[in-house]
């Protein structure tokens, strides 16, 4: 290897970067077996651009332009503009509520010419880079509430904005943000109070409020009488038994019937209802049904490339975006979809290895953030395709077709790989 060549791949952390190459390259086989049908002329579509797989190529192609202008790029630039990104992120969304695209029913998307472009995606980048260079900065203790709170704001701004594009789905993912946070100092009690509202909330959905009252009650007047010892030495103990079960009740009663009838879509809770088995809709149900049976019918070696039938007759909606993974099911079964899901666990545990080396709290935050966003998306995208969650259109990463997502997950990428490089510097 000559001297140029060296320096231009020095650094470079090759099984992250053959994960990635491997992870694309699945993806554009499997938005191919959706699309691909007898007699199709292959050179003709991929030049004329008219199909998925065709302009998946084409996203690759602008996808590696992007790795290699940030691999070229000193570290130290994306410490100076992580806030600059941040703004330009927030500023986008805004320009989205203003003039944005409808598709699929929501309004998440700027047009440009033939060129759509999805701001919720690019924004977890930007958010990503803001989290990072605030937790490192020398003037931010983040045993601090008042650091804490910031840090979640950065959070639940777009967060919030992006609700508004009726986009819950890419929302929900912003929420990944909070296990970086976790990371670097966020008290558990946090994650514990979080993992209790989620199970007041299903309560709500499967019992009854009214015997969930009573319940709370009971369970509230027999912690006071074990504990009267206590309280009569302590009376703040009685005030937080009394706060807690007023609290419960509330949510239950008051918070949960207000958004479910008031904040989420009428197509959202049934989708929810039937991920509960409370609702036996054939319309909301039809997604998961067709995705459980193209990947079911799979086996355990599948039917063989290009010889699936549920994908490629169109029974699975979104087989190319949200459930692509049906198309790997049915093609490769059960250890095909085993060794899939084994590179994406690979590149998590590489990436919080590579997190871990870093010498920089600027370089760990942003490697911790790389690999909860992809963990999030993992998760719930497998989980919607298998009935485990509802479908809220979360696509796979550097699988599912799409421009944005694909340029976003590779911008996140080789960000990560080009602070790796450079990890003996300490940036802020």
């Amino acid at each position: 290897m000559n001297r140029p060549q060296a320096k231009l791949t020095a650094g470079i952390d090759w099984p992250i970067f053959g994960m990635y190459l491997a992870l694309v390259f699945i993806g554009f086989l499997a938005i191919f077996a959706a699309e691909y049908r007898e007699g199709d002329h292959v050179i003709q579509n991929l030049l004329s651009q008219n199909k998925n797989w065709a302009r998946q190529v084409l996203w690759f192609g602008v996808s590696m332009v992007l790795a290699l202008g940030i691999w070229l790029t000193d570290s130290k630039f994306f410490t100076a503009t992580a806030n600059l990104f941040y703004a330009f992120g927030i500023l986008l969304l805004l320009v989205v509520l203003a003039i944005g695209t409808g598709v699929k029913g929501s309004n998440s998307w700027l047009e440009l010419g033939g060129f759509r472009f999805q701001p919720a995606e690019f924004t977890k980048l930007c958010t990503n880079l803001a989290l990072a260079k605030y937790l490192s900065s020398m003037e931010t203790d983040f045993t601090k509430m008042r650091s804490r709170l910031i840090a979640a704001s950065m959070v639940l701004i777009p967060f919030g904005l992006i609700i508004l594009q009726d986009e819950t789905g890419l929302a929900l993912v912003y929420f990944c943000f909070f296990l970086v946070m976790f990371r670097e100092g966020l008290p558990g009690i946090l994650l514990v109070i979080a993992f209790s509202a989620i199970i007041l909330v299903l309560s709500a959905l499967l019992v009854d409020k009214y015997v969930l009252l009573y319940i709370f009650t009971g369970i509230a007047a027999l912690v006071v009488y074990f504990s009267r010892r206590e309280i009569r030495r302590k009376r703040s103990r009685l005030v937080m038994i009394i706060g807690l079960w007023a609290f419960c009740s509330a949510f239950v009663m008051f918070v949960v019937p207000f958004a479910f009838t008031k904040v989420l879509k009428d197509y959202q809770v049934r989708r929810i209802e039937v991920m509960l088995g409370k609702e036996n809709d054939p319309k909301a149900t039809y997604n998961t049904r067709q995705s459980m049976i193209a990947i079911g019918s799979g086996g355990l070696w599948g039917k063989g490339y290009l010889k699936g039938t549920q994908t490629r007759f169109d029974f699975v909606p979104e087989q190319s975006t949200d459930f692509i993974f049906c198309t790997i099911g049915e093609d490769f079964g059960f250890f095909g979809s085993l060794i899939f899901l084994g590179i994406y666990i690979a590149l998590l545990f590489r990436i919080i290895f590579i997190a871990e080396r870093q010498r920089s709290t600027f370089s760990r935050v942003y490697a911790y953030g790389v690999a909860s966003i992809i963990f999030f998306h993992l998760a719930i995208n497998i989980s919607m395709t298998i009935g485990l969650a509802p479908v809220i259109g979360i696509p796979l990463p550097l699988v599912s077709y799409g421009g944005s997502s694909l340029m976003t997950f590779t911008m996140l990428i080789f960000i990560m790989l080009r602070l790796d490089a450079d990890r003996q510097m300490v940036l802020r």
